[in-house]
């Protein structure tokens, strides 16, 4: 029953099949990055507006700004908030 199918599908359907798993694969990849890409919330593909006073407690955290520096800038979003 050996060689039914002849030699089999020869070098060229290795190579069919091999780029097909390839891009199968790369597919896959592509679908779950753009299900998990982080930071776009309003789906237009720039990154969702992130509050300042949140930016500021950060700077003031990592010691980019002193504490005066910070409570200045603090209280003026703090009024201009209202």
């Amino acid at each position: 029953m050996m060689g039914w199918y002849g030699d089999g599908v020869g070098w060229g359907g290795w190579l069919v099949m091999s780029l097909s798993m390839i891009a199968f694969w790369a597919l896959v990849v592509f679908a779950v990055v753009a299900i998990f890409r982080t930071g776009r919330e309003d789906g237009s593909g720039r990154p969702g507006r992130r509050d300042p006073l949140e930016i500021l407690d950060e700077r003031f955290a990592r010691g980019e700004i002193d504490e005066t520096e910070y409570r200045a800038r603090a209280d003026v979003l703090r009024t201009s908030a209202h």
